[in-house]
């Protein structure tokens, strides 16, 4: 994610020895795209797809944040 607001070279969490299992600061997919919708002045939580009949959101049914400490 460079450069629409994100600051370059920051990281955020860890992993473990192998790269697999999250240890720190987990991050999840619709934190992204949370994060990616902020970025482009869109409010991720009033952002609704018609689907089969159903309002889904790109970031699901439970609440997810924003990333602030990637944002510049």
């Amino acid at each position: 994610m460079a450069g629409g607001g994100i600051k370059g070279g920051t990281e955020v969490g860890e992993t473990d020895e192998f790269s697999y299992n999250p240890v720190k600061d987990k991050v999840h997919i619709n934190e992204i795209n949370a994060t990616a919708l902020h970025c482009l002045g869109i409010d991720h939580e009033r952002f609704t797809l018609r689907h089969q009949g159903l309002d889904e959101r790109l970031t699901g049914v439970e609440s997810r944040k924003v990333i602030r400490k990637i944002l510049a």
